[in-house]
């Protein structure tokens, strides 16, 4: 577990294997200094899930990185969005290279969830059903869509969400990093306030831990880290099938506003 407070928030990070798997396919990169989380679940019955994951997470955190390094005290979200979808195009090219050209790897995927923290915004982009939530107020609001078969059946009306719940076909994605030449990421941009709480996850813990138990452990006043490892045993003491991955994301402050000279220099 890791837990680092720098600028706007303070992030805690944590993966487990669960209780079944030999393995973790999860994988976790957190860059306070500049505001990056990722999170990227290996492909469940693929092979080489987990070197997926880590390309994923690796690649896409150092360049994302290295361009907020340079960029952030003039990047508009406009600018960070553009950038976070051109660094998840490479990661995907590179996986899919990756799978193409050895046989180890034929096959494997990851999903993907990642935020950007930059003054008043927090820029959220995800591939398939790894989840973004919001707890705000004693309220957890689920941010992402997942890019599921399930999903799109609910959708359509074919089945209810209680339906969706206890389906067996739960990890059916319809969208991934590495198992086509491009892949489309979803991002959206949300205003944060003093005191947000973010979680990213695997869906080792949104399958067996009901959104109300997640909310109830994220309002319950506990250290960070221990909402977190609370979080990790009850997906454990309910099975534990999956790998469980997460960061939390506390919002400390309000982002702050621009001054005259930085704004002169963005015109």
């Amino acid at each position: 577990m890791n837990t680092v407070t720098e600028g706007l928030a303070t992030y805690c990070a944590v993966t487990d294997v669960g209780r079944v798997r030999a393995n973790n396919e999860d994988a976790v990169v957190v860059d306070a200094a500049h505001g990056i989380a990722v999170l990227a679940d290996g492909m469940g019955g693929y092979n080489a899930g987990e070197v997926a994951s880590a390309l994923a997470v690796d690649l896409i955190g150092s360049e994302l990185g290295r361009w907020l390094g340079e960029a952030a005290a003039l990047a508009q979200p406009r600018d960070i969005r553009r950038a976070m979808e051109i660094c998840v195009d490479n990661a995907n090219r590179s996986i899919f290279e990756a799978a193409y050209t050895h046989d180890a790897y034929a096959g494997m995927g990851t999903t993907l969830v990642m935020t950007v923290l930059h003054r008043e915004t927090l820029l959220i982009g995800h591939v398939g059903d790894s989840r973004a939530y919001r707890y705000r107020e004693g309220v957890l609001e689920q941010l992402t869509r997942d890019h599921s078969l399930l999903q799109e059946q609910v959708d359509m009306g074919l089945i209810t969400e209680q339906e969706a719940a206890g389906s067996a076909n739960r990890n059916l994605v319809t969208r991934a990093l590495g198992v086509e030449d491009t892949v489309l990421l979803d991002v959206q941009e949300q205003a944060v306030e003093p005191g947000d709480l973010y979680l990213l996850c695997s869906d080792g813990l949104t399958d067996l831990v009901p959104d109300a138990s997640i909310a109830a452990v994220l309002g319950d006043g506990m250290p960070m880290e221990s909402q977190a490892q609370t979080l990790i045993a009850m997906a454990n003491a309910n099975g534990g099938r999956d790998n469980i991955s997460l960061v939390l994301c506390q919002v400390a402050k309000a982002a702050k506003k621009a001054g005259v000279i930085e704004k002169l220099l963005r015109k």
